[in-house]
């Protein structure tokens, strides 16, 4: 077995143990070596997105322990796409941080490692409590992260965050419970044999703890009707730090997306696929929720993180469809939607910083240093999460549509895409009027802020830039998700690891 795979977790835990250790070290050494375990990731998710690419499903089993009775890490395609795409997010969103937004408060980067680490850890388990301890790790630093500058509106957002994820993670040690008192085992391969062999009285029982694990990953997916803290926990949180957190909806997504394929997929018995069809009717509805969320802002931070909320429900109708082509299009703008989001959240910290005391407030007009510069980059950025040609939202979007089945499905997700598109659009085009051109128009004052930080443009555009680069080379992104698709859907190759052993 190849240790490469448990790097991504032990990288994070070393520069966050070490940052936190020199906790009185000056900032520019903290920023120093919080790059270097950034930038250490992401040679070694190349090297894994490689290795996964064989097909052949990785295991790595912990002290050498065989699977079911140690813990076990499992890569394939599907979490070696998110492991690369955490470590671009995560190097771009430290660049800019390192440009101000970590002298708000201490320990900054020492947080930034360890919310790596359980988003990284999240993403490699096999083993349903390990999920449970990863979640509550990159929980307990986005809490902190969130309240990073204690602003009153971040305390307040962070509030209600803090309570609702711990409703969360009693429903998670509930949920877990249940299996575990059912199965005897909360390794995932081992525990989708056992509920594919389930005794049909325990099915009640077992449909009860799925239903728990789906409200706890629906929550942190931010699924409709679970969603409602998001927009003000992103909008609170600073520039860097909500660029970061747009993967954290990605990993509620893919925690549904793994459990209920594997455990509870086509091997499930009476149990196959549970929750597909729930998912599908609360997937419309969080589309359509996000985009009336996004035409009713106020804030810019808002209706970005309201279009978050677009991409959770557009990424639950491509995995409730359930075929291996909708699944790929729903990998595809995963990819597109989080850096783009992420880039967009990076420009609205640029735009915020050159408006003075108006911030990200709509509602006032005021004039910008560098209109043109972040004009420019925010219309690209506009067309791209609408989803118009030729940026990756418009492939990926094309890609969910066309998978659609004739019939009810096609025309339910048609209308909420296209539609949800268009006033995206108009949301994105009232927002960059008052902020790029309504503002210009104001005379007689004296522009005080200065110019955007380079780097911090260089961080935005950065990120910006990945849609054309995912259209460019959309061909072998979409064969090798096309095939991470069908390597979920084939469930066989992932229940002989158990049957095999971890060897």
């Amino acid at each position: 077995m190849s240790h490469a795979i448990i790097l991504p977790i032990l990288l994070p835990l070393f520069f966050g143990a070490l940052l936190l250790v020199g906790h009185g070290w000056s900032r520019q050494v903290k920023r120093s070596i919080s790059l270097v375990g950034c930038l250490a990731l992401l040679p070694v998710c190349i090297y894994l997105v490689q290795l996964a690419g064989t097909g052949q499903l990785q295991v790595y089993a912990l002290g050498n322990w065989a699977a079911p009775f140690g813990i076990m890490l499992l890569l394939d395609r599907f979490n070696a796409a998110l492991l690369l795409l955490t470590s671009v997010l995560a190097g771009f969103a430290l660049i800019y941080a390192c440009r101000g937004d970590d002298e708000r408060g201490p320990n900054f980067h020492g947080l930034f490692q360890f919310q790596l680490l359980g988003i990284n850890g999240a993403f490699l388990t096999a083993d349903l409590f390990n999920l449970f301890v990863f979640f509550e790790i990159l929980l307990i630093s986005s809490y902190a992260l969130l309240l990073h500058g204690n602003r009153a509106n971040q305390v307040k957002a962070g509030v209600h965050y803090v309570v609702l994820n711990l409703l969360g993670s009693s429903f998670f040690l509930i949920g877990v419970s249940l299996l575990y008192g059912l199965t005897g085992t909360l390794n995932m391969p081992d525990l989708a044999a056992r509920v594919a062999s389930a005794n049909v009285a325990d099915a009640p029982l077992l449909k009860a703890a799925a239903y728990l694990l789906l409200i706890v990953f629906g929550l942190k997916a931010a699924v409709l009707p679970l969603c409602f803290w998001l927009p003000r926990a992103y909008a609170a949180a600073p520039a860097s730090v909500a660029a970061l957190f747009a993967i954290m909806t990605k990993v509620g997504f893919y925690a549904i997306v793994r459990v209920f394929t594997l455990v509870f997929g086509e091997q499930a018995g009476p149990l196959a696929n549970l929750g597909h069809e729930l998912l599908w009717w609360l997937a419309l509805p969080t589309i359509a929720f996000g985009v009336f969320g996004a035409l009713g802002a106020r804030l810019l931070q808002s209706l970005l993180a309201y279009l978050v909320v677009v991409s959770v429900g557009t990424l639950m109708a491509g995995f409730a469809m359930g075929t291996p082509a909708a699944l790929s299009g729903a990998l595809y703008y995963m990819l597109h939607s989080t850096l783009i989001s992420a880039s967009l959240f990076l420009l609205a910290g640029l735009v915020v910083a050159q408006r003075d005391s108006a911030g990200g407030d709509l509602q006032q007009e005021r004039a910008l240093r560098q209109p043109l510069v972040l004009g420019c980059m925010f219309f690209f950025a506009s067309i791209s999460v609408a989803g118009l040609p030729p940026f990756s939202g418009f492939l990926g979007k094309m890609m969910l549509l066309r998978a659609a089945e004739p019939g009810w499905q096609a025309w339910s997700l048609w209308p909420v895409v296209l539609i949800g598109g268009l006033l995206t659009l108009v949301a994105l085009s009232r927002a960059g009027t008052s902020l790029f051109w309504l503002g210009q128009q104001t005379e007689g004052k004296t522009l005080t802020a200065q110019p955007a930080d380079r780097v911090s443009l260089l961080a935005a555009l950065g990120l910006l830039l990945a849609s054309p680069l995912l259209m460019i080379a959309a061909a072998p992104i979409l064969a090798y998700l096309e095939a991470a698709a069908a390597q979920l859907l084939d469930l066989q190759p992932y229940l002989s690891i158990i049957a095999g052993g971890a060897a």
